[in-house]
């Protein structure tokens, strides 16, 4: 069920259209739905303002399937990430209203095509190898009513590439600055822009770089003020940080 449709319920209930036991029966499934290998989170839109989010890794396309069943007649704009291109060719099947971001490897069904997006959220790539994380980062940032502007491969082994685009950090709310290596490029942002910056180390690099430890213990030691770090890859999680930062600031600029 929507928020709309909740909120027309309980018009329903107020004007004696329907009675409270027949709105009780509409409202079993709250605050969640349990289909024995998973408890879908129903309530979670009515705390966060954002339905629960599938992360597909590790489960099996008819548990992502099942999940997806019971969420699609009561939400829309179902987000699914970490999701091959398998199981969006699966859910397919199911669902015609179903979109994929190949890069981003995240899946949207239902999705909201006339969604108003506010603010700016900037996320920067230190390398193109850095691309896969940062798409997930901005297509998840966007699919939460976003604007969102993409600056990659602008690496510090060419500072000046970032220093060009030094307008667009200026105007953003918040900005994502993902890197592997040894994962400097939030530090450097962090030094002139004026928005917080979340910095996201990826797995990105050689040997020493240890899958990620590396840039994720650079990050946590920068120097810069005002840059906060999420885990290693995890682009969803600072895209989520970065909606409930420029949602709250949106009328900023």
């Amino acid at each position: 069920m929507t928020l709309d449709k909740y909120k027309d319920l309980l018009k329903r209930v107020n004007s004696g259209e329907i009675d409270v036991d027949t709105a009780y029966k509409e409202l079993k499934e709250l605050p969640f739905s349990d289909l024995g290998f998973a408890k879908v989170d129903n309530h979670r839109r009515f705390r966060q303002s954002v339905g629960e989010i599938i992360f597909c890794k590790g489960k099996s396309i008819d548990q992502i399937t099942g999940i997806v069943k019971a969420m699609v007649e009561n939400h829309e704009n179902i987000i699914a990430t970490r999701a091959e291109l398998e199981v969006f060719i699966e859910l397919k099947k199911e669902f015609d209203k179903c979109e994929y971001y190949r890069d981003a490897k995240v899946i949207v069904i239902n999705p909201i095509k006339e969604m108003k997006k506010v603010g700016m959220i900037v996320v920067a790539s230190g390398g193109t190898a850095d691309i896969p994380i940062a798409e997930e980062a901005a297509v998840i940032a966007e699919l939460l009513g976003n604007n969102v502007k993409r600056v990659y491969d602008v690496g510090v082994a060419g500072i000046h590439r970032v220093f060009y685009h030094r307008e667009i950090f200026e105007n953003a709310n918040v900005i994502i600055a993902v890197a592997g290596m040894e994962g400097a490029l939030p530090s450097v942002i962090g030094g002139f822009a004026e928005a917080p910056v979340i910095a996201v180390p990826t797995s990105i690099g050689y040997g020493a770089s240890f899958n990620g430890i590396a840039a994720l213990l650079g990050m946590l030691n920068s120097c810069s003020s005002g840059v906060s770090v999420v885990n290693i890859d995890n682009g969803f999680g600072a895209a989520f940080q970065a909606n409930l930062i420029n949602k709250k600031c949106k009328d900023r600029k």
